[in-house]
């Protein structure tokens, strides 16, 4: 059996390596003209690192990441809404990673060529078409104007939120969906905060705030790169004519600081002076599209953003498209065909995702600090009073279960006050 994958992204490599563990010939066929590690930081949940584990990759993401101990939700005072121990500490076998995006693609792309050759991927090649019959699929390419075919027994749409596949599959689908919202990310050397390894995310309905380590400094301790973002509505978003889908616009300090600037009064960072550190930074119009009814088509199915991109929130695009991979390796080596196999990847994968992508849009785990803005949109003297335990646990705990990556038997109830968060 052979396989082609369209799109070189975390997605569509791992994939490449569970099948290549499952014995099926791949073939990878990328539009850039090189694999290149971009981005900023982003977070490995415990399922999607417990898949990594599997393909002997441990290792390399400890060397290149850092192990998150400890999430803390705030107002954008810095008095705790929510706090939980994550990986290990919270009750999973393996751990969570904050990571930077492109040493996480580089690993998985070293392993690629390690275990199946450079040869098995096609840079500077977009896929134009494909057709198929009743035991093939033909893809059509162009690499430097020069029209190729490439010929496989299934076609693996993992080529993003602007997929070829998906257009070719769904051609009246138009562009992605903006909520109006805008995400700015970029990382930064910056001191060391409480034991390098927790993440915060503060603020709620008007501005969020995200803080955390993603790289380790062994020649100092006190430093780590840390990744922020600061995610925002623009109240002229309806006038605005973004490109959506396009991580790598560079943002401007004069549309981000008006919302940090005298809004945050946090005692572990001042986001406005980790912002103006940072030189080059990047935006991101928060887009997804509508969950489709249907991934596979015979020999052909989509996987990661191709499939369901969502919105950065709940630390899940890259950990979900983790899950597809494994999925898809698995069905297509208990199946007696390509296209049953396709079929259960798609009946497995496709509603437990579309069931992310809802809850994204209403803000996922993050929605409990939305909660707490909208009814105490200052400070607060106890957030019990403001939203009880319980409440506060189904918004959070509740996205865990739905995700996927809840620890069975952990201990929910850890500390919850409302001091501000120790500097």
């Amino acid at each position: 059996m052979k396989a082609l994958i369209v799109g070189a992204g975390i997605g569509g490599l791992t994939t490449a390596l569970f099948l290549h563990r499952a014995g099926i010939e791949v073939e990878i066929f990328e539009r850039a003209d090189a694999v290149r590690e971009l981005g900023v930081g982003i977070n490995m949940l415990p399922h999607a690192v417990g898949l990594l584990a599997e393909l002997g990759l441990m290792d390399a993401l400890d060397a290149a990441g850092i192990r998150t101990r400890e999430l803390i939700y705030a107002n954008r005072f810095g008095q705790i809404v929510w706090r939980e121990l994550r990986g290990i500490e919270g009750g999973h076998a393996v751990p969570q990673f904050s990571i930077h995006r492109g040493r996480l693609l580089g690993l998985i792309h070293q392993a690629v060529m390690d275990r199946l050759g450079r040869e098995v991927i096609r840079t500077g090649c977009s896929l134009t078409g494909f057709e198929q019959d009743g035991s093939k699929v033909t893809a059509f390419l162009s690499e430097t104007g020069k029209a190729l075919r490439a010929s496989g027994n299934l076609l693996i749409g993992a080529d993003g939120i602007h997929s070829t596949v998906r257009a070719k599959l769904y051609p009246g689908e138009g562009p992605p969906i903006w909520n109006g919202v805008m995400l700015w990310r970029g990382a930064t050397r910056w001191p060391t905060w409480q034991d390098g390894r927790t993440m915060a995310i503060a603020g709620g309905n008007h501005a969020k705030f995200i803080f955390y380590p993603i790289e380790s400094d062994p020649n100092d301790p006190g430093m780590r790169l840390t990744n922020w973002a600061v995610m925002a509505r623009l109240h002229e978003a309806e006038d605005r004519k973004l490109p959506l889908g396009d991580w790598s616009r560079p943002g401007n300090l004069d549309e981000v600081l008006p919302f940090v600037r005298d809004r945050f009064h946090l005692d572990y960072v001042d986001p406005a002076k980790i912002i103006r550190a940072t030189g080059a930074f990047h935006e991101y119009p928060n887009c997804d599209r509508e969950p489709l009814l249907r991934w596979s088509f015979g020999r052909v199915t989509l996987l990661g953003d191709a499939a369901h991109p969502m919105y950065p929130v709940g630390s899940n695009g890259a950990s979900q498209a983790i899950l597809d991979a494994r999925s898809l390796a698995e069905h297509l080596q208990t199946h007696g065909s390509v296209e049953a196999a396709l079929s259960a990847y798609d009946g497995e994968r496709r509603p437990a995702t579309a069931e992310i992508v809802h809850a994204n849009r209403k803000g996922g785990p993050e929605g409990v600090i939305d909660l707490v803005e909208s009814r105490a949109p200052d400070r607060f003297d106890d957030v019990e009073a403001v939203a009880s335990y319980e409440e506060r646990q189904r918004i959070v705990r509740g996205y865990a279960s739905l995700a996927g990556f809840a620890a069975d038997g952990e201990s929910e109830r850890r500390r919850h006050n409302n001091r501000k968060l120790e500097p």
